[in-house]
């Protein structure tokens, strides 16, 4: 057994090395300290264990507190050095550029900026990303045409989401997952939502749609199109399952109980001058639910946009002309009344 003497030896070594000493400063071999290559620490002149010098006292001072003024020193320093180096005349420090840095600045926000709206999934929509718009006073300006909630997943049949744009047309999506443009109902809401946000981006040629849980957002394809033209309609024949919101105005027949009501959908619809066979149908069902007639709904019309207000014919897609003593709209193309 003496071939383990060796071992044993080693250990207890091994032992009295890593042992906490009571004697002399450093805590693991008692030897003496010295300054630390580290501010506020000490170092073992025997092992070099460092430890935190309790003695330490910081001489750091705490600078000024940051204020407006400071910012603004800041700011005008960043913009000297811009000037003084090789990057002046970015981020607007020179205004006087030439023709040439001009076409160039255009390129880049042509390339990178314009038109650059909404989330999309890169893996199947070539677009380019989300672009944050600001005012003239720097708050953020969204770009959210229309908007449906799915606040019930109780779909029986018949539903229907139109999406149309004046002299376009009008794109149709329902509830039947066997349709090519249809939508199919998840076990949730959301899930019927993420399902109707499918189809809607890759069918339309209007709006991209952008999922938020149980709303789905909508935003313009294309920076031509004009928010006010583009119409939501929603038919929703069975329980409340489907809400259309535009301008902040619930587009929903039900919801519509007063003359204020109607008037304010009217105002919607005119926003853009134009009433689309969607909007057309829309508010002949308001008009049924709240009994009011042709008569009174031109008459409301006159007062709102005037004679210049047109329809939009279902057949051709061309203006129909208004005449208020017929309390109609005429498509001279069809030669009919709509």
């Amino acid at each position: 057994m003496a071939g383990f003497g060796g071992i044993r030896k080693g250990r207890n070594e091994a032992i009295e090395n890593i042992s906490v000493q009571d004697e002399g400063d450093c805590a693991r071999c008692g030897g003496e300290s010295q300054p630390s290559t580290m501010e506020g620490y000490l170092t073992c002149s025997r092992c070099s264990y460092e430890w935190k010098d309790p003695n330490h006292v910081s001489k750091k001072a705490r600078g000024p507190p940051p204020n407006h003024r400071r910012d603004n020193e800041l700011i005008q320093e960043f913009k000297n050095e811009m000037e003084r180096g090789d990057l002046k005349g970015v981020l607007g420090v020179d205004s006087d550029l030439s023709e040439a840095q001009e076409q160039s600045l255009q390129r880049l926000e042509d390339k990178w900026m314009s038109g650059m709206q909404g989330h999309y999934n890169a893996a199947s929509d070539d677009r380019k990303p989300l672009m944050i718009s600001f005012d003239d006073e720097d708050n953020i300006v969204s770009t959210e045409v229309a908007a449906l909630t799915i606040v019930s997943n109780g779909f029986d049949g018949g539903e229907e989401i139109r999406l149309e744009y004046p002299g376009i047309g009008t794109e149709f999506y329902a509830f039947n997952e066997k349709s090519p443009t249809g939508w199919k109902r998840g076990s949730s809401s959301e899930s019927t939502a993420r399902s109707i946000s499918n189809v809607i981006n890759r069918s339309s040629r209007l709006v991209y749609a952008n999922l938020n849980g149980n709303r789905i957002s909508f935003e313009l394809r294309n920076e031509d199109l004009k928010p006010e033209s583009l119409v939501l309609f929603v038919d929703d024949p069975g329980g409340q399952d489907i809400v259309a919101e535009k301008g902040g105005v619930i587009l929903d027949f039900r919801d519509v109980t007063v003359w204020d009501d109607y008037r304010n959908v009217v105002a919607l619809v005119l926003e853009d001058g134009i009433i689309s066979p969607s909007e057309d149908q829309m508010l002949w069902v308001m008009r049924q639910q709240l009994g009011i007639q042709e008569e009174q709904h031109v008459a409301l019309v006159l007062e709102m946009f005037g004679e210049n207000a047109l329809k939009e014919c279902p057949n051709c897609n061309n203006m129909g002309q208004l005449y208020p003593e017929y309390s109609a709209w005429y498509c001279q193309d069809c030669e009919s009344w709509l």
